[in-house]
């Protein structure tokens, strides 16, 4: 059978969801094309048609409005940013917090610290106790007399070392006194580089967290660190302060901040363990008396206002 070529005609061309479907007859015999080819040619032009030239859907004055809008939405969004970031700014002082939410009594923390709070060594094993008396090293060396002279007062003891400002004019750097590493003593490691490790009676460092403007005395009352035994199981045994009481003496306060005050030398107080229970946990607490600072048992459940519990074992 010869078809000739008025008997081939096309019936229908249509678009539909799936994609262009062309219908063509042949005589009593229709075609159809396969609705795939047909959907990836309507995916190719409509991410880029080249009749109407559209991009996405889309014309370039239509992503050029869309894109400006975004940079301005976006620019509006940064300048609220840095407007709200600057008034902020504006309203701290580089000097002295804007807003001061502290608790009653400072926190307290000792020094070595060990693992966790926890300070246990041999008397027998030097190499058991380098690490603590290292640290104490380290951490005293800012104390050595040469060094305070050369930077810090000598005040005088048992009053407040008051530097006000004189209205707008800022009395700064403000001026610190003297806390000298030999008023430690036997605890100072000029005499024991061992700290007291290596016979038994080791020392440890007390000292209360810094508060700006903080008073912690009045009537001429400094207040005094005191240690003991938290449990009753172990020995504490006798204990010596240094300096002499466990006093934080009035002429260190108030602090006014480490910006302000440059080389401010936070008072210590060193305990000494005379004669400790050997081969035992020992758990030790110190507690910093006032009679400004209020009762550091007043709030329960934080453990480091205004006093510091630790363990101490001394293995023979």
């Amino acid at each position: 059978m010869t078809l000739s070529n008025s008997d081939i005609t096309v019936r229908h061309v249509g678009v539909r969801n799936q994609g262009i479907v062309t219908s063509q007859c042949m005589g009593g015999a229709c075609l159809r094309a396969a609705p795939s080819s047909a959907s990836s040619i309507c995916t190719w032009d409509f991410i880029w048609n080249p009749r109407t030239h559209e991009l996405l859907g889309r014309t370039a004055t239509s992503w050029g409005l869309i894109l400006l809008f975004y940079l301005v939405f976006y620019l509006f969004l940064a300048g609220m940013f840095a407007l709200t970031m600057y008034v902020m700014l504006m309203t701290l002082d580089d000097y002295r917090p804007t807003w001061q939410d502290r608790l009653t009594t400072p926190g307290m923390m000792i020094r070595p610290k060990g693992e966790q709070l926890y300070i246990s060594y041999s008397m027998s094993k030097s190499e058991s106790y380098s690490d603590l008396t290292s640290s104490l090293s380290s951490f005293l060396s800012q104390y050595n007399d040469t060094v305070q002279a050369q930077t810090n007062d000598n005040c005088p003891p048992d009053q407040y070392f008051i530097q006000e400002d004189s209205g707008e004019v800022r009395n700064n750097p403000k001026r610190s006194c003297q806390f000298n590493r030999t008023s430690l003593e036997v605890c100072s490691g000029i005499t024991d580089p061992t700290f007291g490790y290596s016979s038994g009676q080791p020392c440890v460092l007390l000292k209360l967290n810094r508060v700006i403007g903080m008073l912690p005395g009045k009537d001429g009352q400094s207040p005094f660190v005191s240690c003991g035994a938290k449990k009753e199981h172990g020995n504490v045994g006798p204990l010596a302060y240094y300096p002499p009481n466990g006093t934080l003496n009035l002429m260190y306060y108030p602090y006014y901040g480490n910006k302000a005050q440059v080389n401010y030398s936070q008072p210590l107080v060193a305990v000494k363990f005379l004669n400790a229970s050997l081969n035992t946990d020992l758990s030790v607490e110190c507690r910093i008396n006032s009679n400004t600072l209020g009762d550091v048992y007043a709030n329960e459940r934080d453990k480091f206002a205004g006093r510091v519990s630790f363990i101490l074992r001394i293995n023979a």
